[in-house]
């Protein structure tokens, strides 16, 4: 698990507190646009970033729920800075950051599909401390850090533990785009895809939850934001998995991304993924 040594006892319970303040408020703002026909929907797509198609959408939703993030954190949490995907960076005083994805997988959402969710992280200068997945449609919620690793949903309260060591040819690995970025990384994707058990698509921030689940194996992305990964990483890790970058560094600023179940999956993912310049 995430050590809560860089958190005072008392913050860690006003952080754990306010991110399910959070949570319940983006909720909140999202549901009500959930499965609307003709959801308002603005196009953010900039030529030669890495996105599907040219079409990067934003809807109301989005906004609406990191508006309601931000003004709880306004009143609860002042002197902490926000960094947000619809309305970026708010320096802070504390050397604490909120990171926002209001909804990860804005296409899901607008298809009608139940696997974007949104993603809050606390995190300091070493990284995420605390993190929350919550899924608003299903009602699942995966928190990870500062001495938690659990989830609650339907089915009621459960802890989170990821798989452990796995050979390739038995794993299961999800990504959300079937290109997985620029053309060599794709086919860097491939070589692994084709030595798995079971490759999935399309899951957005759900793949990395059901990760902490022991559901699956590996989650593997590229041209991903701090804000895309930050809650993932706390979530993972506190469930016993491993979150790096292509070639094993830090994954808290985004890029490639390689998720593991355990140390081998880890190992096997790399030794192809550390190729690609």
């Amino acid at each position: 698990m995430i050590s809560t040594d860089r958190t005072r006892p008392d913050d860690a319970r006003d952080i754990i507190d306010v991110a399910h303040c959070l949570a319940d408020a983006a909720r909140a703002a999202i549901l009500p646009h959930f499965r609307v026909t003709d959801v308002a929907t603005e196009n953010k797509f900039v030529p030669g970033a890495l996105s599907e198609g040219r079409f990067d959408p934003v809807t109301v939703a989005d906004r609406a729920a990191e508006r309601a993030m931000r003004d709880i954190l306004t009143r609860r949490r002042p002197d902490d800075g926000v960094l947000g995907e619809e309305f970026g960076n708010t320096d802070g005083a504390s050397g604490l950051t909120w990171v926002l994805d209001p909804i990860d997988g804005t296409r899901g959402f607008i298809a009608g599909t139940p696997t974007w969710g949104v993603l809050i992280a606390a995190a300091d200068p070493v990284g995420p401390v605390y993190g929350l997945i919550d899924q608003p449609y299903i009602a699942e919620r995966f928190e990870g850090g500062l001495g938690r690793a659990r989830m609650s949903g339907p089915m009621g309260l459960r802890t989170l533990k990821t798989r452990g060591d796995r050979a390739l040819n038995a794993a299961t690995v999800m990504t959300t785009f079937p290109a997985v970025g620029t053309p060599a990384e794709g086919a860097a994707f491939a070589r692994i895809a084709n030595q798995a058990r079971i490759v999935r698509y399309g899951c957005d921030c759900y793949a990395y939850a059901l990760l902490a689940m022991g559901q699956v194996d590996l989650v593997i992305e590229a041209g991903l934001n701090a804000y895309d990964i930050c809650a993932p990483i706390a979530v993972i890790e506190a469930a016993g998995g491993i979150v790096t970058d292509w070639r094993g560094g830090p994954a808290t600023a985004g890029g490639r991304i390689v998720a593991a179940a355990g140390q081998m999956q880890h190992d096997a993912a790399l030794e192809i993924l550390a190729r690609v310049d």
